[in-house]
């Protein structure tokens, strides 16, 4: 009796779960049918970087409600990913990661987030690579790292967005990615990838994708490689943009020699001001031009915020479908999902180039792979763990009924609105689940006031990731150097 109700009891609170990806070559694959995985994917800070208050014990991840309304209508829209910018290391996050696990969706992580000694900046990155901004991103990673969903984590994003910070910091960008790379190796079961989210500032993106996927001594297994590379892509603009115009073939012949899975982090230009999005580079994406190259994409973002980029509009506890939602939505209907989720991964070792100065190609890039030494008592937090930390466990969730309020675009309110679980190693994709979210406008609501511009991932979007305050953090580094000394 003891033993079949201890087994009644495991059996109440088996989570389903989707399945840990591999990487071999340029491709993210699933270990068992050996069939490549496109990310379907969307950035996800509602609030932008404000919505992240530590002292209020709140990030993204801890309001489950509104977890379950936004993934319910992600779910809806075909998203199999989600891009989290900033994240408190120490907050219960594990109904809402267990919600979109249930809603067969995979997670990304970014480490590092807009407060003082909370990234690596731009052009003084000596002053923010010390031990306790290393702690945090180890807490970040440990707080993450046994949910089955986390797909990767980022090391940074759009660190690389000019001429003066190509000088100084591409040799610690890689040193993050070795010490978070040796972490993970030292300290979880499941070598979870790290990699880098750049800005498509042309002059640049070429290069900083070698730096980053290159080798230092040709080594395999060099720890401060990356495992993949992200771009900030928005040069696609506009409904008489084309595949050509936009510049994406360019981006897919010169990405497709590369030896690490390469995606779009964030896309979705919303120029010329005042024209609703098209998203005509969607379709594209997914077509046979790009998908053999890129794995995917991240569309700029689920919730909007001052720069106008957002598919749902958040207010209090009731939420708005804008434009851009439902036009996003019909565009992935285009692809046939279960032809590409069923095409096997070629699973091929690509060699990286080993690094030298002939891959950079634009004076003002630093062709320099002299790392800095590991700061600080980084060795010992590797080799023992960081404390304090929190890791995350899947839960049970009983009921995946929307309790908060939806409105379509017509501002007809949607009933009956639920996360429809998935069973076990099942992921999500356009067309599984379907529900009538009201008709496809050309509103232009929401879709003005940006600039990003060709070439320029960085824009002037509100990216909880960036960091913008470097005074700030250098009078923060004393009181920050003395919790670790």
């Amino acid at each position: 009796m003891l033993i079949q109700s201890a087994l009644l009891a495991l059996a109440a609170t088996a989570v389903n779960a989707v399945k840990p990806l591999e990487i071999k070559g340029n491709e993210f694959y699933d270990p068992d049918t050996g069939n490549k995985f496109e990310i379907v994917g969307v950035g996800y800070q509602p609030g932008g970087s404000a919505g992240y208050k530590p002292d209020d014990n709140k990030d993204p991840l801890t309001d489950a409600d509104a977890c379950m309304r936004d993934a319910a209508l992600m779910q809806i829209l075909g998203i199999n990913t989600v891009r989290v910018y900033n994240i408190d290391p120490y907050l219960d996050h594990d109904k809402c990661v267990s919600i979109f696990n249930a809603a067969g969706m995979y997670m990304i992580i970014d480490v590092n987030s807009p407060l003082p000694g909370e990234a690596i900046t731009s052009y003084n990155p000596w002053e923010s690579y010390f031990g306790a901004y290393l702690n945090r991103t180890f807490a970040v990673m440990e707080a993450f790292s046994q949910y089955p969903n986390t797909l990767l984590f980022f090391s940074g994003n759009e660190i690389i967005n000019d001429k003066p910070s190509a000088k100084v910091t591409p040799p610690y960008i890689r040193a993050v990615t070795r010490d978070l790379k040796n972490y993970v190796k030292q300290n979880f079961k499941r070598q979870i990838p790290v990699g880098y989210s750049a800005a498509d500032v042309r002059d640049f993106t070429y290069d900083t994708w070698n730096y980053c996927q290159c080798t230092i001594e040709g080594e395999k297994d060099d720890m401060s490689r990356g495992d993949v590379y992200g771009l900030n892509s928005y040069s696609w603009c506009g409904i008489k943009a084309t595949y050509e115009s936009s510049s994406y073939n360019e981006l897919t012949s010169n990405f497709k020699s590369s030896s690490v899975p390469v995606f779009f982090s964030e896309y979705g230009c919303n120029q010329p001001e005042g024209e609703p999005r098209y998203w005509n580079e969607t379709v594209a994406l997914y077509g046979d031009k790009m998908n053999t190259v890129f794995a995917g994409g991240l569309v700029y973002e689920y919730s909007e915020e001052d720069k106008n980029y957002g598919l749902v509009d958040l207010k209090g506890d009731s939420a708005k479908l804008l434009g851009d939602y439902n036009r996003l939505k019909n565009k992935l209907l285009k692809t046939d999902w279960k032809t590409l989720l069923a095409t096997k991964a070629s699973k091929k070792d690509i060699d990286a180039p080993k690094c030298d100065e002939k891959l950079i190609t634009h004076d003002g890039f630093l062709a320099n792979w002299t790392l800095p030494a590991m700061v600080d008592n980084t060795e010992d937090m590797i080799k023992n763990g960081v404390t304090p930390k929190r890791n995350g466990q899947l839960v049970d969730i009983s009921d995946f009924s929307v309790k908060l309020k939806v409105l379509d675009e017509q501002g007809n309110e949607l009933k009956n609105l639920k996360v429809v679980q998935m069973k076990n190693d099942e992921v999500n994709y356009p067309g599984k689940v379907t529900t009538d979210t009201g008709k496809e406008s050309t509103s232009t609501g929401n879709s003005t006031g940006g600039n990003s511009t060709k070439g320029d991932g960085k824009g002037d979007k509100d990216n909880g990731a960036a960091f913008t305050a470097p005074m700030i953090l250098a009078a923060a580094l004393p009181a920050l150097a003395m919790v670790f000394a």
